[in-house]
């Protein structure tokens, strides 16, 4: 039996990955008997864990760490996938949901980041995914380090655990501890944005506001990152305060980066080599992907470029459709990239209130129609 591969990203606002590819499935199981395997996207954020289980298979393991705020305690889940592989998600213990009606992005920690780390480490995992979305926090990833071991020492030589509001404080760090202890561990972080550690474009003054920061705290917050970045250069070598990407879940990536060595990598990229999508797509005869809404900025980072970037380096000509929500004028230069088609869901006019709302339904249909065209045209694979 001949394969369809389903790998959309989520529907901004209307479905989750695995919800529109559920829907995409739906309307392709009507015409087709070929076998449909959705694979699920993270971007990062909620739902991460989730998306690589049912992507690449595993299990759920359970673990109590520290909430947002130093001193708390969260039960979480994070993903072991076969045979020494893990997934964890800050949003799970440092998101901005559990600090809601009291965000302070100053006081919040990614310290339960990094004890998910080690339990994961501890149950053997060798290759530790970190989901990098939706945290309350703007440590520097400060607070993960110190959970994995590494020494923050002020003036006085008296070592704490710093969060954004203490990151000037900060006057030597000792990272051998955590070094030794992750020796073995390859650390990836997922990275969807482009934004360094400092700066007008950096984690305290484009995200600093939408986790409770008033202009003065955003000063405050960038001034304690661009002072962790010194202290980080002139102890460690490694210069991130420019970094793209550094500035993903408040500085995390970045600290994590000089810290132990962790890389920072698209988080297409980290589910496409996961859940082994190269040897999958060798099979297949046709690839439907899908987002929300897709342009010509859609090059940088989007599930659908890279979906297809994907099938072009596994030597596959076979065709790669695009579901959008929505379609910019100038998104025919993607074709380039290896998309055979984008095709619009919408059907009739819609205000966007009632086009979320029927975002699965639509989907379905399109795909319905979307499979009998290609049933039309190759009958021999896909054959009903």
């Amino acid at each position: 039996m001949q394969r369809i591969i389903v790998i959309p990203d989520s529907f901004k606002g209307a479905l989750s990955s695995r919800e529109a590819g559920s829907a995409i499935a739906t309307g392709l199981a009507s015409v087709t008997d070929a076998e449909v395997l959705v694979v699920p996207i993270a971007d990062g954020g909620e739902g991460t864990v989730e998306a690589f289980v049912t992507a690449a298979g595993g299990s759920l393991r359970s673990a109590t760490v520290c909430g947002v705020f130093y001193g708390e305690r969260v039960p979480v889940h994070y993903g072991l996938i076969e045979p020494d592989v893990a997934v964890v998600e800050t949003a799970s213990c440092a998101g901005l949901p559990l600090a809601s009606g009291r965000e302070d992005t100053g006081r919040a920690t990614t310290f339960g980041v990094g004890e998910q780390i080690l339990d994961a480490v501890s149950a053997g995992a060798r290759r530790v995914i970190v989901g990098a979305g939706g945290s309350a926090t703007t440590d520097g990833g400060t607070g993960a380090a110190a959970a994995l071991g590494v020494r923050f020492l002020d003036a006085a030589g008296e070592e704490f655990v710093p969060t954004g509001d203490t990151l000037t404080r900060i006057a030597r760090i000792d990272p051998a501890p955590a070094r030794d202890r992750l020796r073995d561990v390859d650390v990836e972080v997922m990275c969807d944005i482009s934004n360094p550690l400092t700066g007008s474009q950096g984690a305290a003054h484009v995200f600093g506001p939408q986790k409770g920061a008033d202009p003065a705290s955003v000063a405050s917050l960038d001034t304690g990152l661009v002072h962790l970045a010194g202290i980080i250069e002139r102890d460690l070598g490694v210069a991130i305060d420019a970094l793209p990407g550094a500035g993903a879940a408040g500085g995390l990536a970045g600290g994590l980066h000089a810290f132990i060595g962790a890389t920072l990598k698209p988080g297409i990229d980290v589910v496409l080599e996961t859940a082994g999508f190269h040897d999958l797509v060798k099979t297949a005869v046709l690839v439907i992907t899908g987002e929300g809404r897709i342009d010509g900025q859609s090059l940088a980072g989007k599930v659908p470029i890279g979906v297809a970037q994907a099938v072009r380096a596994a030597g596959r000509a076979i065709p790669v459709i695009v579901l959008a929500g929505s379609v910019g004028q100038d998104a025919d230069t993607l074709y380039d990239e290896g998309i055979t088609a984008i095709v619009p869901i919408g059907r009739g006019p819609q205000d966007l209130a009632t086009a979320i709302r029927r975002t699965a339904e639509d989907l379905t249909a399109t795909a319905r129609d979307v499979g009998r065209l290609v049933m039309a045209c190759f009958p021999a694979d896909l054959t009903r």
